[in-house]
Protein backbone atom coordinates (compact mmCIF):
# COMPACT_ATOMS: atom_id res chain seq x y z
CA UNK A 1 0.00 0.00 0.00
CA UNK A 2 1.54 3.18 -0.72
CA UNK A 3 2.39 5.82 1.63
CA UNK A 4 0.05 9.02 2.16
CA UNK A 5 0.51 12.36 3.39
CA UNK A 6 -1.02 13.92 6.07
CA UNK A 7 -2.25 17.27 6.33
CA UNK A 8 -3.77 18.82 9.36
CA UNK A 9 -5.78 22.69 8.03
CA UNK A 10 -3.27 23.20 5.48
CA UNK A 11 -0.26 22.06 7.10
CA UNK A 12 1.93 18.86 5.94
CA UNK A 13 2.37 16.67 8.53
CA UNK A 14 6.27 15.27 8.70
CA UNK A 15 7.69 13.11 11.64
CA UNK A 16 11.75 13.82 12.34
CA UNK A 17 14.41 11.62 14.48
CA UNK A 18 16.98 11.91 15.96
CA UNK A 19 18.62 8.81 14.09
CA UNK A 20 17.54 5.58 12.75
CA UNK A 21 17.82 3.85 16.04
CA UNK A 22 15.43 6.22 17.82
CA UNK A 23 11.88 5.02 18.64
CA UNK A 24 10.31 8.19 19.80
CA UNK A 25 9.23 11.20 16.67
CA UNK A 26 9.29 14.90 17.11
CA UNK A 27 6.38 16.34 14.39
CA UNK A 28 7.08 19.34 12.22
CA UNK A 29 4.53 21.06 10.44
CA UNK A 30 4.84 22.59 6.98
CA UNK A 31 3.12 24.43 3.74
CA UNK A 32 4.16 26.65 1.14
CA UNK A 33 5.52 30.37 2.51
CA UNK A 34 2.70 32.64 1.14
CA UNK A 35 2.68 36.62 2.21
CA UNK A 36 1.02 39.57 0.64
CA UNK A 37 4.64 41.34 0.82
CA UNK A 38 7.19 39.15 -0.51
CA UNK A 39 10.97 39.40 0.86
CA UNK A 40 13.39 38.84 -2.01
CA UNK A 41 15.27 36.76 0.83
CA UNK A 42 12.28 34.50 0.87
CA UNK A 43 10.69 34.08 -2.43
CA UNK A 44 6.84 32.28 -2.60
CA UNK A 45 7.01 29.74 -4.67
CA UNK A 46 10.32 28.61 -3.87
CA UNK A 47 10.28 28.79 0.06
CA UNK A 48 8.60 26.17 2.46
CA UNK A 49 7.49 27.71 5.71
CA UNK A 50 8.01 25.08 8.73
CA UNK A 51 6.83 25.02 12.67
CA UNK A 52 7.12 23.46 15.98
CA UNK A 53 11.31 23.05 14.94
CA UNK A 54 12.75 21.92 17.99
CA UNK A 55 15.34 23.87 19.96
CA UNK A 56 18.12 21.74 18.97
CA UNK A 57 17.74 21.55 15.12
CA UNK A 58 19.56 24.55 13.42
CA UNK A 59 19.71 25.80 10.13
CA UNK A 60 22.72 23.07 8.63
CA UNK A 61 20.24 19.99 10.43
CA UNK A 62 17.07 21.77 8.69
CA UNK A 63 18.71 22.01 5.46
CA UNK A 64 20.06 18.28 5.62
CA UNK A 65 17.08 16.65 6.15
CA UNK A 66 15.32 18.71 3.93
CA UNK A 67 18.09 17.62 1.16
CA UNK A 68 16.43 15.19 -0.11
CA UNK A 69 13.21 17.48 -1.67
CA UNK A 70 15.63 19.03 -3.63
CA UNK A 71 18.81 21.25 -3.58
CA UNK A 72 18.38 23.97 -0.03
CA UNK A 73 19.63 27.70 -0.80
CA UNK A 74 19.31 29.16 2.95
CA UNK A 75 17.57 28.30 6.02
CA UNK A 76 15.82 30.98 8.12
CA UNK A 77 14.95 30.40 11.66
CA UNK A 78 13.21 32.94 13.79
CA UNK A 79 11.00 33.13 17.58
CA UNK A 80 8.26 33.84 15.76
CA UNK A 81 6.36 34.19 11.82
CA UNK A 82 8.26 37.09 9.78
CA UNK A 83 9.11 37.84 6.05
CA UNK A 84 11.69 39.52 6.94
CA UNK A 85 15.57 37.75 6.77
CA UNK A 86 16.83 36.43 9.42
CA UNK A 87 18.69 38.72 12.39
CA UNK A 88 22.46 38.66 11.90
CA UNK A 89 24.82 39.09 14.99
CA UNK A 90 27.76 41.81 13.56
CA UNK A 91 29.88 40.94 16.80
CA UNK A 92 30.84 37.65 18.62
CA UNK A 93 31.30 39.89 22.15
CA UNK A 94 28.21 42.04 21.90
CA UNK A 95 25.42 40.54 20.09
CA UNK A 96 22.64 42.71 18.91
CA UNK A 97 20.20 40.03 17.17
CA UNK A 98 17.60 38.58 20.10
CA UNK A 99 19.06 34.78 20.94
CA UNK A 100 16.30 32.12 19.38
CA UNK A 101 14.93 30.35 22.51
CA UNK A 102 13.12 27.05 22.91
CA UNK A 103 10.89 25.77 19.76
CA UNK A 104 11.41 28.11 16.47
CA UNK A 105 9.84 28.61 13.09
CA UNK A 106 11.82 28.47 9.91
CA UNK A 107 11.99 28.94 6.21
CA UNK A 108 13.69 26.70 4.37
CA UNK A 109 14.28 28.17 0.57
CA UNK A 110 15.06 26.00 -2.05
CA UNK A 111 16.58 26.55 -5.26
CA UNK A 112 13.94 24.94 -7.75
CA UNK A 113 9.91 25.57 -6.82
CA UNK A 114 9.52 21.66 -7.61
CA UNK A 115 11.20 21.10 -4.62
CA UNK A 116 8.28 22.73 -2.55
CA UNK A 117 5.76 20.65 -3.81
CA UNK A 118 8.01 17.88 -3.37
CA UNK A 119 8.43 18.34 0.51
CA UNK A 120 5.13 19.12 1.13
CA UNK A 121 3.76 15.66 -0.45
CA UNK A 122 6.06 13.92 2.49
CA UNK A 123 4.55 10.68 3.48
CA UNK A 124 3.78 10.42 6.67
CA UNK A 125 5.21 6.80 7.92
CA UNK A 126 8.71 7.94 6.28
CA UNK A 127 10.25 10.38 9.53
CA UNK A 128 13.05 13.18 8.50
CA UNK A 129 16.69 11.76 9.90
CA UNK A 130 18.23 14.69 11.49
CA UNK A 131 21.82 12.05 11.98
CA UNK A 132 23.51 10.32 8.77
CA UNK A 133 25.98 10.12 6.70
CA UNK A 134 27.43 13.30 6.23
CA UNK A 135 24.97 15.31 8.62
CA UNK A 136 26.19 17.65 10.83
CA UNK A 137 26.82 17.02 14.25
CA UNK A 138 24.16 17.69 17.05
CA UNK A 139 25.46 18.31 20.46
CA UNK A 140 23.59 17.42 23.57
CA UNK A 141 24.29 16.64 27.17
CA UNK A 142 27.38 17.15 28.37
CA UNK A 143 29.29 17.44 25.50
CA UNK A 144 26.89 20.34 24.57
CA UNK A 145 27.55 21.89 28.36
CA UNK A 146 31.10 21.94 27.30
CA UNK A 147 30.22 23.61 23.92
CA UNK A 148 28.47 26.18 25.65
CA UNK A 149 30.43 26.92 28.59
CA UNK A 150 33.84 27.40 26.18
CA UNK A 151 31.60 29.64 23.77
CA UNK A 152 31.13 31.66 26.81
CA UNK A 153 34.71 32.48 27.75
CA UNK A 154 36.11 35.51 26.09
CA UNK A 155 39.09 35.21 23.69
CA UNK A 156 41.22 38.92 25.14
CA UNK A 157 43.42 39.34 21.70
CA UNK A 158 39.92 39.01 19.57
CA UNK A 159 38.15 41.45 21.59
CA UNK A 160 40.64 43.74 21.75
CA UNK A 161 41.11 43.53 17.91
CA UNK A 162 37.30 43.99 17.57
CA UNK A 163 37.30 47.00 19.73
CA UNK A 164 39.93 48.67 18.08
CA UNK A 165 38.27 48.28 14.60
CA UNK A 166 35.36 49.42 16.35
CA UNK A 167 36.82 52.84 17.56
CA UNK A 168 38.60 53.10 14.67
CA UNK A 169 36.05 52.92 12.67
CA UNK A 170 34.07 55.73 14.67
CA UNK A 171 36.85 58.34 14.82
CA UNK A 172 36.65 57.64 11.43
CA UNK A 173 33.18 58.59 11.05
CA UNK A 174 33.66 61.54 13.84
CA UNK A 175 36.29 63.10 11.80
CA UNK A 176 34.16 62.99 8.80
CA UNK A 177 31.21 64.76 10.58
CA UNK A 178 34.18 67.78 11.54
CA UNK A 179 34.79 68.15 7.79
CA UNK A 180 31.53 68.02 6.77
CA UNK A 181 30.55 70.67 9.27
CA UNK A 182 33.77 73.34 8.45
CA UNK A 183 32.98 72.42 4.73
CA UNK A 184 29.18 73.78 5.74
CA UNK A 185 29.83 76.54 7.94
CA UNK A 186 29.09 80.17 6.86
CA UNK A 187 27.94 78.62 3.47
CA UNK A 188 24.03 79.71 3.39
CA UNK A 189 21.24 77.30 2.05
CA UNK A 190 18.41 77.16 -0.17
CA UNK A 191 16.67 78.89 2.37
CA UNK A 192 19.18 81.53 3.17
CA UNK A 193 20.31 80.14 6.86
CA UNK A 194 24.13 79.97 7.61
CA UNK A 195 25.12 77.08 9.30
CA UNK A 196 27.27 77.59 12.59
CA UNK A 197 29.19 74.70 14.39
CA UNK A 198 31.66 74.57 17.40
CA UNK A 199 34.17 73.69 14.26
CA UNK A 200 35.26 77.26 13.30
CA UNK A 201 37.11 77.63 10.77
CA UNK A 202 39.35 80.45 12.41
CA UNK A 203 39.02 80.44 16.08
CA UNK A 204 42.19 82.63 17.04
CA UNK A 205 41.48 84.89 13.73
CA UNK A 206 41.44 88.92 14.66
CA UNK A 207 37.91 90.78 14.60
CA UNK A 208 37.65 92.79 11.09
CA UNK A 209 35.94 96.19 10.92
CA UNK A 210 32.89 94.14 9.71
CA UNK A 211 32.85 91.75 12.92
CA UNK A 212 33.32 94.85 15.03
CA UNK A 213 30.30 96.65 14.09
CA UNK A 214 28.03 93.66 14.05
CA UNK A 215 28.74 93.53 17.55
CA UNK A 216 28.39 97.20 18.03
CA UNK A 217 24.81 96.86 17.01
CA UNK A 218 23.92 94.08 19.00
CA UNK A 219 24.91 96.16 21.94
CA UNK A 220 22.80 99.31 20.56
CA UNK A 221 19.97 96.72 20.49
CA UNK A 222 20.32 95.05 23.42
CA UNK A 223 20.24 98.54 25.27
CA UNK A 224 17.63 99.62 23.49
CA UNK A 225 15.39 96.71 24.41
CA UNK A 226 16.75 97.42 27.89
CA UNK A 227 15.77 100.74 28.12
CA UNK A 228 12.33 100.24 26.48
CA UNK A 229 11.66 97.55 29.56
CA UNK A 230 12.71 100.41 31.59
CA UNK A 231 10.04 102.52 30.17
CA UNK A 232 7.32 99.97 29.95
CA UNK A 233 7.81 99.16 33.86
CA UNK A 234 7.83 103.01 34.43
CA UNK A 235 4.12 102.99 32.83
CA UNK A 236 3.35 100.57 34.66
CA UNK A 237 4.14 101.87 38.26
CA UNK A 238 2.70 105.43 36.96
CA UNK A 239 -0.78 103.70 36.23
CA UNK A 240 -1.30 102.18 39.63
CA UNK A 241 -0.45 104.93 41.91
CA UNK A 242 -3.10 106.70 39.25
CA UNK A 243 -5.73 104.20 40.38
CA UNK A 244 -4.58 104.19 43.74
CA UNK A 245 -4.95 108.45 43.63
CA UNK A 246 -8.60 107.95 41.86
CA UNK A 247 -9.44 105.11 44.90
CA UNK A 248 -8.53 107.87 47.35
CA UNK A 249 -10.69 110.44 45.92
CA UNK A 250 -14.00 108.38 45.43
CA UNK A 251 -13.39 107.46 49.05
CA UNK A 252 -13.44 110.92 50.35
CA UNK A 253 -16.34 111.35 48.29
CA UNK A 254 -18.00 108.90 49.39
CA UNK A 255 -17.19 109.83 53.34
CA UNK A 256 -18.71 113.28 52.20
CA UNK A 257 -21.84 111.95 50.74
CA UNK A 258 -22.65 109.62 53.40
CA UNK A 259 -22.36 112.62 55.78
CA UNK A 260 -24.88 114.06 54.22
CA UNK A 261 -27.08 111.57 54.26
CA UNK A 262 -27.30 111.08 57.94
CA UNK A 263 -27.98 114.53 58.59
CA UNK A 264 -30.92 114.81 56.33
CA UNK A 265 -32.09 111.88 58.66
CA UNK A 266 -31.86 113.68 61.65
CA UNK A 267 -35.50 114.56 63.60
CA UNK A 268 -36.04 118.10 64.36
CA UNK A 269 -39.45 119.42 65.13
CA UNK A 270 -39.08 122.71 66.01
Amino acid sequence: MPSENVVVEGFTVVPMKVDEKSHGSHYLYMKEHSVREANPCKPRDRTLFVLNIPPYCTEEVLQYMFSGCGQVQTVHLHNKPTSGPSAVNQSNFFPTAPLIQGYKVGYVVFKKASSVKKARSLPFDVPLIMQGKGAPTIKSGIEKWCSDYQADVLDRSTLQAEIDTYMAEYDRKVQEEMERAKASEGVPDDEGWVTVTRFGKNKAAPRTEAHEKAISGKEKRRRKEKELLNFYSFQIRQTKRDQIANLRQKFEEDKQRISLMKEARKFRPY
